[in-house]
């Protein structure tokens, strides 16, 4: 098992609260001018999307609800 693999795997096993202090101190970790390209791509894909069909824009609230929804 890989290292990160074998990380992963001891930080799924951390309570919520943990986990997202964790994920807190990662993030903060990273350079302040980090890009991960295929995100960017992705996201600049995304805009391209909005603008051609704006139809499927959503505010920011439906958006938290779709995801809060999806925990249930």
């Amino acid at each position: 098992m890989s290292v990160i693999a074998e990380v992963e795997k001891l930080a799924f096993s951390l309570p919520p609260n943990d986990r997202a202090k964790l994920a807190d101190r990662l993030w903060d970790s990273l350079p302040e001018d980090y890009i991960d390209e295929a995100e960017l791509a992705e996201a600049v894909r995304r805009d391209r999307e909005m603008d051609e069909d704006p139809s499927k824009v959503i505010s920011h609230e439906e958006f938290f609800k779709f995801f809060r929804n999806r925990r249930k």
